[in-house]
C-alpha cells in the first residue's frame, strides 16, 4: 500500500505529525490510523471474497480483460516494436544515437549552400526580420 512512499517521506510524516499532534496524541494517532488500514483492508478483502463466492467461475472470467488491460498498460512500446518486427535484436537502434543532429558533408568553397553535385551544408543563420521588413524571395521555390 505505501509501496510509493519512501523513508525519508514517512520521516517527514512522522516528525509533521509529532509536531501538529504533539507527542501526548501521536501514539494515538498512529493506533487509530493503523487499526482504520486493517479494517479498510479487511473489508476489501471481504468484498473481493463475496464476489468471488457469489460469481463463482465467472469471476475468473472478468478477471482476465483486466489482467489484460493491466498488461497493456504497463506495455513499453519500444519492447513491443523490438519484439515483433525486429524479433527481440535491437542492437543496431544502440549505435544511432544522434537523430536529431544533421549530417553535411563540408563546403566546396564556392559559397552556394547547394552545389547540385550531392553536397548539402546547412544554410548561415540569418538575422531576424526587423518590423515591417519583407521576407526575401526565392525564385526556385516558388
Amino acid at each position: 500500500m505505501f509501496s510509493n512512499i519512501g523513508w525519508g517521506e514517512m520521516l517527514i510524516l512522522l516528525v509533521a505529525a509529532l509536531v501538529i499532534l504533539g507527542p501526548e496524541r501521536l501514539p494515538g494517532a498512529v493506533r487509530w490510523t493503523a487499526q482504520s488500514l486493517r479494517q479498510v483492508r479487511d473489508y476489501a478483502t471481504g468484498a473481493t471474497q463475496q464476489l468471488r463466492d457469489e460469481l463463482g467461475p465467472e469471476f475468473d472470467e472478468i478477471r482476465k480483460p483486466l489482467e489484460q488491460l493491466n498488461e497493456l498498460r504497463s506495455m513499453n512500446p519500444r519492447a513491443m516494436v523490438t519484439k515483433h518486427l525486429l524479433d527481440g535484436d535491437d542492437s543496431f537502434l544502440s549505435d544511432l544515437t544522434n537523430f536529431d543532429k544533421p549530417v553535411s558533408k563540408p563546403n566546396s568553397g564556392n559559397g552556394s549552400t547547394n552545389t547540385g553535385s550531392g553536397d548539402f551544408t546547412m544554410p548561415k543563420e540569418q538575422k531576424p526580420l526587423e518590423r515591417n521588413e519583407r521576407p526575401p524571395v526565392d525564385p526556385d521555390a516558388t
